[in-house]
């Protein structure tokens, strides 16, 4: 390609960049180091914010990128609407449809994030682990499905070698290191380098952050975030851990409520039919 190409990003804070800071500040991540490897005029906009959700994506972000016509465009979303209290797939699976729909309507190509497992990387108690894996579970499945409706191309973080090292992520365990956003960059590129001229992403070596910074960094950051959030991230956990408790006691012998039917597009030389997949969400 010798035109210039637009890639705009979309999305919450795996999309914004959270965890690769520069001295200023100023948020990079993968979006950034994929963007200065295309050997042909880019133009790259992020308009991504950490703290998104699908419907912030789908109805204020959305209509920006729209007036770049993008030639690509990345949409990061889905973790933010799986941590709140009254979740509903149903809602993030529109929210993703429509957004996919218009940017397929103005001939953008589309990259999509399958979220890794987040008890993994940060040990939560088990019953919450639980209920927030299988949350995590059905973003991913919503993901695949509307991704493959729209022929967007998926990377599944989860399949990636050595993905749960430590070295890969930041020091609050929930968003990739500078390093790991390197590593999604050079992951990225692999699935564009048939279609795109993208040199191979260089990675930076590793620096392993001092346990005495990163307490600091807890106290500084992490700490006023989750006094901050607890209003509503303590009582919404607490409400799935007993949401868990009576599924686990009332639903033994019972079909489960609230099952969620959604279609799996596949690939017509893989199967004649779309399969129904089925996910039951607390």
């Amino acid at each position: 390609m010798n035109r210039v190409a637009t890639f705009v990003i979309m999305g919450d804070s795996a999309a914004a960049g959270t965890g690769d800071a520069d001295r200023n500040g100023a948020l990079r991540g993968w979006g950034y180091y994929l963007a200065q490897h295309f050997n042909q005029p880019l133009v790259y906009a992020n308009l991504s914010r950490p703290g998104a959700q699908s419907g912030e994506v789908f109805i204020d972000q959305l209509p920006k990128a729209l007036v770049l016509e993008p030639t690509l465009t990345a949409v990061i979303v889905g973790g933010n609407d799986a941590l709140r209290n009254g979740f509903s797939p149903d809602v993030l699976r529109q929210n993703l449809r429509q957004t996919l729909k218009q940017l397929r309507e103005v001939g953008s190509e589309i990259l999509l994030l399958q979220l890794h497992e987040p008890t993994s990387i940060a040990p939560l108690p088990k019953t919450l682990g639980k209920v927030l894996n299988r949350r995590i579970n059905f973003v991913n499945a919503v993901t695949r499905a509307v991704g493959a409706e729209f022929g967007a191309h998926i990377l599944a973080v989860r399949d990636i070698p050595g993905v749960y090292d430590r070295n890969r992520w930041h020091v609050d365990r929930m968003h990739p290191s500078k390093f790991g956003h390197q590593i999604l960059a050079q992951n990225f590129r692999e699935i564009l380098a048939p279609r795109w001229d993208i040199s191979p992403v260089a990675l930076d070596p590793v620096t392993n952050r001092a346990k005495k910074d990163s307490i600091l960094w807890m106290l500084r950051h992490a700490t006023p975030w989750f006094l901050k959030r607890s209003v509503d991230l303590l009582p919404a956990a607490l409400i799935l851990v007993m949401g868990e408790y009576i599924r686990m006691l009332t639903r033994r012998d019972k079909p489960a409520q609230g099952i969620l039917y959604f279609p799996e597009f596949v690939n017509n030389r893989e199967a004649a039919l779309p399969q129904i997949q089925e996910a039951r969400v607390s």
